[in-house]
């Protein structure tokens, strides 16, 4: 069997390990170390003076642009290294759309987009059919819609549909010869054994008219996966039983990527030609730009799906911007995906403010379980997760108000336009998602 990594041409996986050698072998700088010594909150204060008990993982990205308004980008790391585990959780769900939106063009079907009917049907064991979706306008499951509730929210199984319609091998195979090969996606949130998250359902595609006019088969992937030596965290953990269990969870098999392969993904979206050409998404330029449209709207603005902003409000998948206001400033848009489960959380964001004419990316993450149980639903997020991200967002935002820039162009992001809900519309609100 053929393996993801037997794929990549031997030159250019030999630039790649020379890349990530040379990319982890400063772990920490002056720059950042500045930004986070201006943190006084008494929790975050202490995850930054012991980063490796709690997994804490930082890159700041500075933003900078050449007369011609190019950006530059100049990376400040702190303790970011691709061997220190922290469980993606949603983060996943980032790729899965980048890719889903890559395989559309790349089918080159007539009939068939992010917008077309989609019908999922049940071809193995334990594998669930899906034939509407309440959350649409047409009430039809489609990418675009697995897209919108992904992101606003972080639902989860808009994720399993994107997985299940790219395929775990095709998946895999893309982020490794794409160079992102830290990813290693091998199960979807469904409670699926290793070999049933192997298959994927076969989908059916439909015309406005209700005719068929593309049909996936099933798959199943057959390439093999290379894990990495045990990785047992935890001192306790619940197991599938429910049973407490005295020892380590082993998250050896589970999902994996770098937090610096989620921030080139982020940047290969925004900014294609900032990066190499293989590591881009080969989609087309108006599915980029809804791509990053519903990284950045917010519920209140989105119509369809209908989520109640109350519960669901402007920061809710915002980290470095969650304050008791829930509100972002009108003049910034944070485009970003984050994650948490287990007592990981993590955010890679891009952020823009058009009143000031800045722009960076900043990305971390955190593990935050005092009890040291995996699993037991019992973790630190309130107390000291949260709090981190938002004092770490809030002082990057400050330092870079106040960074000198040889240019500063007026900032926007072309072909972006946001929903505006109608304030009439009476329809019933969704207030409970599984996410």
């Amino acid at each position: 069997m053929n393996t993801p990594l037997q794929k990549i041409p031997l030159v250019l996986f030999c630039a790649i390990l020379f890349m990530s050698i040379s990319s982890y072998a400063q772990q920490h700088d002056a720059t950042i170390d500045r930004i986070l010594s201006n943190i006084q909150h008494e929790q975050a204060k202490k995850i930054i003076a012991n980063p490796n008990h709690y997994r804490c993982q930082v890159i700041y990205t500075q933003i900078d642009r050449d007369a011609k308004g190019t950006p530059l980008f100049t990376h400040h790391r702190f303790n970011a290294d691709s061997n220190l585990y922290f469980n993606p959780a949603s983060m996943v769900k980032m790729p899965l759309a980048f890719l889903s939106l890559e395989k559309l063009n790349e089918m080159k079907i007539a009939g068939v987009n992010k917008f077309t009917s989609m019908a999922l049907d049940s071809s193995h064991e334990k594998q669930v059919a899906m034939r509407t979706d309440s959350s649409a306008k047409n009430f039809k499951p489609s990418i675009a819609q697995f897209i919108r509730r992904a992101m606003l929210i972080s639902e989860n199984d808009p994720y399993n549909r994107m997985y299940q319609f790219v395929g775990q091998e095709t998946a895999n195979r893309k982020l490794m010869e794409k160079g992102y090969t830290s990813s290693r996606i091998t199960r979807q949130f469904m409670g699926y054994t290793e070999d049933q998250n192997r298959h994927t359902n076969g989908i059916r595609f439909f015309d406005a008219q209700g005719k068929l006019v593309y049909q996936q088969e099933p798959a199943y992937n057959r390439d093999s996966f290379q894990f990495p030596s045990p990785i047992m965290i935890g001192d306790k953990h619940i197991n599938r039983n429910d049973e407490l269990v005295d020892g380590p969870f082993d998250f050896t098999r589970h999902n994996n990527i770098s937090l610096d392969d989620m921030r080139q993904m982020l940047q290969a979206m925004i900014y294609p030609s900032s990066v190499p050409k293989h590591q881009r998404f080969n989609v087309i330029e108006a599915d980029r730009l809804f791509m990053l449209q519903y990284m950045s709207q917010y519920p209140s603005e989105t119509p369809y799906p209908n989520y109640d902003s109350t519960i669901f409000y402007d920061s809710y998948v915002k980290f470095f911007f969650q304050d008791s206001t829930h509100k972002i400033p009108p003049h910034i848009r944070v485009f970003n995906k984050v994650g948490w489960a287990y007592g990981f959380l993590t955010d890679v964001s891009y952020v823009i403010d058009t009143k000031h004419n800045i722009d960076y990316m900043l990305s971390a993450t955190v593990y935050v379980n005092s009890d040291g149980i995996i699993n037991d639903s019992k973790y630190d997020e309130e107390s000291m997760g949260f709090p981190f991200f938002r004092e770490l967002g809030k002082a990057v935002y400050q330092y870079e108000l106040q960074r000198p820039r040889t240019n500063q162009p007026p900032l926007r992001m072309k072909g972006v336009e946001y929903e505006k809900r109608d304030p009439l519309d009476k329809r019933p609100t969704i207030k409970m998602a599984d996410n």
